[in-house]
């Protein structure tokens, strides 16, 4: 537990980086960056508070904007059934997946795809925007956000390009030892010729060069068949709900 312990804590940084919002009380952790997008907005955990407590308090500081309880290891259990039982529904259940980096699969990039490091966030975010569900009228919000970014750790933002077009995306967290990878993409008619693999491998190795032995992730059910192949293993689950 005390490995998944702070797997959880660099999630609970990384998105405590985008809040804009009143800090969060460590029984009842929420980050609000007021970016039109649920898992830019949320519950990270819940903790000695009772469901209908939470909720209440919860509502008061996210009002106004999408949201997303993320229910996990970390939070008291009963909590999702306790929250359901309030009117929440189930947003999804994600996998949380780690892979030591050198035991990691290997992944060719594919022809005519470059991998670099990005700084120019008014192409990189709109490009990750587009396969992540972020709106169009949400995009400049997320763009602020990401200039204003502040976490405990380093973020590390990985573009692919084809033709000078970026085509893949991937974020690197760098916190409490490890690298948590987010907002890891592919532009819809580049998929399925293993970019995101290639951007995945690219990002573990631009972490491997920093001394970081560790890699985590929070996948998508379409994303997790890529991950599983390159060596990620599943070792807890969230579980995401809404009202």
């Amino acid at each position: 537990m005390e490995f998944l312990d702070t797997v959880l804590a660099a999630h609970r940084a990384y998105l405590l980086g985008w809040n804009i919002g009143e800090p969060g009380d460590p029984d009842l952790l929420t980050y609000r960056s007021d970016v039109p997008h649920a898992p830019l907005n949320g519950v990270l955990r819940v903790t000695g508070r009772t469901p209908q407590d939470a909720l209440t308090e919860a509502r008061r500081r996210l009002d106004g904007v999408l949201r997303v309880w993320w229910v996990g290891p970390d939070s008291d259990a009963g909590t999702a059934d306790g929250l359901a039982s309030l009117g929440a529904v189930d947003v999804a259940r994600l996998p949380i997946m780690t892979v030591a980096i050198g035991d990691a699969a290997d992944a060719p990039t594919p022809a005519g795809l470059h991998i670099s490091e990005s700084t120019d966030l008014d192409t990189f975010v709109p490009a990750y925007a587009r396969v992540s569900g972020i709106p169009a009228e949400g995009v400049a919000a997320a763009i602020d956000r990401e200039k204003a970014f502040s976490g405990d750790g380093t973020v590390l933002r990985l573009a692919g390009r084809l033709d000078d077009r970026i085509v893949g995306t991937a974020v690197a967290w760098l916190s409490h030892g490890l690298v948590t990878l987010y907002f890891v993409g592919t532009q819809p008619e580049q998929r399925r010729r293993g970019i995101g693999a290639a951007m995945t491998r690219a990002a573990l190795d631009l972490a491997g060069e920093r001394g970081v032995r560790t890699a985590a992730l929070t996948s998508t059910p379409v994303g997790e068949p890529v991950y599983r192949r390159l060596g990620f293993r599943t070792v807890g689950t969230f579980r995401l709900l809404t009202f």
